[in-house]
């Protein structure tokens, strides 16, 4: 069995420990002190959605203009509410404002597609967004020294590679000993692009190699999922080697008491060798006649 430890503060080389907290239940977000609830921004995004379905254009953008403030929102809901708002400006004849909401929704998801079964007045705005060589997607990594061990803290380094929106401000890293079922966080203040901030989680106990799953997410000012690393499904891992206690025998202090037993015992023999008296004396006797 392994447990990740969940206190912090003891300062570690090249960074100090964080204080893993638990995650909040799903419908809630970390607002730096507590879980609070999301708010009704998804479901307006849902209503909005519904809204466009039925040609109601008015009523779809007064969801979806209350949604962009009522959250903050998960990543999929952002991701959603880009896309529809790109929709409904591409089908009230807006391509201008549909590219933008297309740039920003390709922004939070660079894969995202939109259905081939949707108008053509949305799917030829969003394919000249998509294609265009001028567009910078938004990206960070985060990496972490080679031959970690387990009983020993991990640092990692969160750094910013790209951020053309302006919206990488701060991230959250949810973390894990494999096997464990609950995940726990950590929080992080993301600096600009090209630097780095590090962080050290506390060590793994056990005793066999294991590692540690990691992914991580991050947020504008708003609070609003914007960017995700990974994800619980398929979370990166980060190896630790088990290294087995050192035997007692092998220990240095009892090799230092055996080596000065040695040497004494070395010593003796010396001295019964070159120092101490013999046990018989070599010599002869002569008798003479008188």
């Amino acid at each position: 069995m392994f447990l990740l430890a969940a206190c912090g503060g003891a300062a570690t080389t090249g960074g100090k420990l964080v204080t893993l907290r638990p995650i909040c239940p799903a419908g809630q977000f970390w607002d730096a002190t507590a879980c609070k609830p999301r708010g009704d921004g998804a479901a307006k995004i849902a209503a909005g959605k519904k809204a466009l379905d039925d040609f109601k254009y008015d009523e779809a953008k007064a969801e979806l203009d209350a949604a962009a403030h009522d959250g903050p929102l998960d990543h999929d809901a952002n991701v959603t509410l880009w896309e529809q708002q790109g929709i409904r400006h591409a089908y009230v004849d807006e391509p201008a404002a549909a590219r933008t909401a297309f740039d920003m929704m390709l922004a939070l998801d660079p894969g995202h597609l939109l259905s081939y079964k949707m108008s053509a007045k949305a799917t030829d705005v969003f394919q000249e967004v998509r294609e265009a060589k001028s567009r910078i997607v938004p990206s960070l990594d985060v990496n972490w020294p080679r031959g970690q061990r387990v009983g020993d803290p991990v640092p990692l380094d969160v750094g910013v590679i790209a951020d053309p929106k302006e919206f990488l401000r701060r991230a959250t890293l949810f973390v894990r000993a494999r096997g464990e079922h609950a995940w726990r966080a950590a929080d992080v203040a993301l600096r600009p692009p090209g630097s780095e901030a590090r962080i050290v989680l506390p060590p793994v106990t056990g005793t066999k190699p294991t590692s540690l799953e990691v992914y991580l997410r991050a947020y504008d000012a708003g609070g609003n999922e914007v960017l995700a690393w990974a994800d619980p499904d398929r979370p990166r891992e980060i190896p630790l080697r088990y290294d087995p206690p050192t035997p007692w025998y092998r220990k240095w202090w009892v090799i230092a008491i055996a080596g000065s037993v040695v040497a004494a015992g070395t010593g003796v023999s010396v001295y019964e060798l070159s120092l101490a008296p013999p046990d018989k004396i070599n010599g002869s006797a002569t008798v003479g006649k008188k």
